[in-house]
């Protein structure tokens, strides 16, 4: 079974009841105590329409992997992906171009003739 990182969960581990709100709070990244209580809101106001809906969304969606996200930073991300994943890649290669513009320096400076380096490795013979 693959795993999916962008997918939604319910997190009956961390939920009060089914997981859906605790689920539906780490995809959006909005503090599930909202999500519950917008739930709530919209259940006494739709008596009958949102206990389905949350029973619904129950049914549909799996369980959350113990093992999904390794860290809060893994999670924090992943979730960034999901709210934007143009920028997420963005941010990515980024990084990437960062480090290979490092990678290029470190390069040029040991493929170069550098005479006080050759002299420093030549001392140490």
């Amino acid at each position: 079974m693959s795993v999916s990182r962008t997918q939604l969960y319910r997190d009956k581990a961390n939920g009060k009841w089914l997981g859906v709100c605790e689920g539906l709070g780490e995809y959006t990244g909005v503090d599930p105590l909202w999500i519950r209580l917008g739930f709530l809101a919209l259940f006494f106001a739709t008596f009958p329409l949102m206990f389905f809906v949350y029973i619904g969304l129950a049914m549909v969606t799996s369980q959350k992997p113990i093992d999904l996200y390794g860290s809060n930073e893994d999670a924090k991300f992943w979730q960034g992906v999901r709210a934007n994943p143009h920028r997420s890649t963005q941010e990515v290669r980024s990084k990437l171009r960062e480090i290979d513009r490092r990678m290029a320096d470190i390069e040029t400076f040991y493929t170069s003739r550098n005479t006080q380096l050759a002299d420093e490795i030549e001392r140490l013979r």
